[in-house]
């Protein structure tokens, strides 16, 4: 008996977690495949079939937006990065006592509402507003200069509510890196962008591959940045999967779409995982 509780000990404390992954991952995940292949409409039901025609009629009729949306997320989550690296770095390296306050700064505007969020930009992008508007009074844009309803818009949007998201396990990844490493490459000589490149860069690899994960997949399936800031013609994946949902009430349609997005992130986080190299990232958080 002793023997056997010894084996069964790892399951029955992993027991939790797999719970919590049926019942909130794996039964709505059915559920949803379940509904892409069903036939009816909502008055009468629906009944389960083998209609894969669903899925062959949403990659037809939306294969741009599904272009558009992991445009915008590869272009957004690059951007992110390129900002949220310098800023963990500053705060991790030299930021002193101040780290705390910083990051509390950073996080300060994640208080309030996504969507109230998305809306100030939609202010402070406005084509007359407090920004372009004495702009274009003095001559320095012209008149028919606008931002919103433009894909840099929705780009913008989803960079600045990200922007948190990637600045942390990039500090938390900065943070841990043994300083003795930075000093001993700069004793051998090594000038400081040699020992960030060698050293630094190497080591925050995990930082960089959380983040991608935290933001790329948020963002491509992000549809309130496209919805506040953009229009007709930057409607991304999310926007078809919630008028397919609540407007159109094309379940069928929605469950389709939205399994066809999450294996085509499934495949990218895949293929970006096999190129950045997942045992280095690996050896590196080891």
């Amino acid at each position: 008996m002793r023997r056997l509780r010894g084996k069964l000990s790892p399951y029955l404390l992993s027991l939790p977690s797999w719970v919590y992954l049926l019942m909130f991952f794996l039964i709505p995940l059915g559920s949803m495949l379940g509904m892409a292949l069903a036939t009816g409409d909502p008055l009468d039901g629906y009944t389960m079939s083998d209609n894969f025609q669903e899925f062959v009629d949403a990659f037809t009729n939306y294969q741009d937006t599904f272009y558009r949306s992991f445009w915008y997320g590869t272009a957004s989550t690059v951007a992110t990065l390129l900002l949220a690296y310098p800023v963990a770095y500053w705060i991790a390296f030299h930021a002193g006592r101040y780290k705390s306050s910083f990051l509390f700064l950073i996080m300060l505007p994640f208080f309030v509402s996504f969507v109230i969020r998305v809306e100030a930009w939609q202010f402070i992008l406005a084509d007359e507003g407090f920004i372009f508007g004495p702009l274009k009074s003095i001559g320095l844009l012209p008149q028919n200069f606008h931002v919103l309803s433009t894909q840099w818009a929705v780009i913008g949007g989803l960079v600045y509510n990200s922007f948190a998201y990637y600045v942390l396990p990039l500090y938390v990844v900065l943070e841990k890196i043994d300083r003795r490493l930075v000093r001993a490459a700069n004793d051998l000589y090594a000038s400081p962008p040699t020992a960030f490149v060698k050293i630094v860069l190497p080591l925050s690899a995990p930082g960089v591959f959380a983040g991608f994960l935290l933001v790329f997949v948020t963002n491509v399936g992000d549809f309130v940045n496209a919805d506040i800031l953009g229009g007709p013609g930057t409607y991304m994946i999310g926007n078809v999967i919630q008028d397919a949902f609540f407007v159109n009430q094309d379940y069928p349609m929605a469950a389709a779409l939205s399994s066809m997005l999450m294996l085509m992130l499934m495949i990218a986080i895949l293929l970006y995982s096999k190129a950045f190299g997942t045992d280095a990232i690996q050896e590196y958080a080891a």
